[in-house]
């Protein structure tokens, strides 16, 4: 695998050809997920879920983020590094800069990913002017939880579905980089895949998507609680864990995942 940049994810989508991504948040699973293949590397918020033991995304700081995200970086000579801006570090476009500037000169990460659609436009071509590549993360918003009232599917009615689709086309304009798609139906991520120029990741969002994403916790059999509804465990048909990396890659290049149970009407 050659080193793997937003540009290399374009062209990926121009030719059909499907790319994997994957959640890490220290170095170990960091290099297993890139000897797999894996093209980019989340580090999400959602270490405060799956590392932290908390109940959301909610308490992740930004001193946590810089940490986790060069725990990653350093041993990373392939994949492209994502990381995410924790919750209220995007108020202002100021913030929003100068926060995703540590990301990527303290941690280390390629491309920071941030929650939220047509409010950000102008936070996200500031940064898009000043040389920082943006992953914009639409549908439902885990930072935002408690404003929309749980883990709900997101763009199931049709006015849903339509503002969805219009901050997709929005974001892009603005100077986004790739578009991150959570628990939407798989035709609306499907109409946006098909909308927009540059790269769509979908988790809960069906197949149609240039690329899926899981945190690798779950994708390893470790939930707390009940899995949801759109996560595979691919360590149950694997005999390590580096095994089940190789085989996520495989099943999401060859179009076996998602299959129709892990998606969304």
């Amino acid at each position: 695998m050659n080193k793997i940049t937003t540009t290399t994810l374009k062209k990926m989508k121009q030719a059909g050809e499907k790319f994997t991504c994957l959640t890490a948040y220290d170095a170990s699973f960091a290099m297993a997920q890139e000897n797999a293949g894996v093209e980019v590397i989340l580090v999400g918020d959602s270490l405060g879920m799956v590392v932290k033991g908390q109940a959301s995304t909610l308490s992740v700081t930004m001193d946590e983020m810089v940490y986790h995200t060069a725990n990653v970086s350093r041993v990373c000579y392939k994949s492209l590094i994502m990381s995410d801006l924790p919750f209220a570090a995007d108020v202002t476009k100021k913030q929003t800069y100068s926060n995703s500037a540590r990301l990527i000169s303290e941690g280390g990460a390629h491309i920071v990913k941030i929650e939220g659609g047509a409010t950000l436009l102008a936070s996200i071509e500031f940064m898009a002017n000043r040389g920082i590549a943006v992953c914009s993360h639409l549908g439902l918003l885990p930072q935002s939880v408690y404003k929309m009232g749980g883990y709900r599917i997101q763009g199931r009615t049709p006015e849903e579905a339509e503002q969805i689709l219009k901050d997709a086309i929005a974001l892009e304009q603005a100077g986004t980089d790739i578009l991150l798609l959570e628990c939407v139906p798989a035709e609306l991520a499907a109409q946006i895949t098909a909308s927009v120029q540059i790269p769509v990741i979908g988790i809960g969002a069906g197949a149609a998507c240039d690329a899926q994403v899981l945190v690798s916790y779950d994708m390893l059999g470790l939930t707390q609680g009940t899995p949801a509804s759109f996560v595979k465990n691919f360590l149950n048909d694997s005999n390590s864990i580096q095994d089940a990396f190789k085989a996520y890659v495989e099943q999401v290049k060859n179009g076996q995942f998602p299959s129709a149970e892990h998606s969304f009407n």
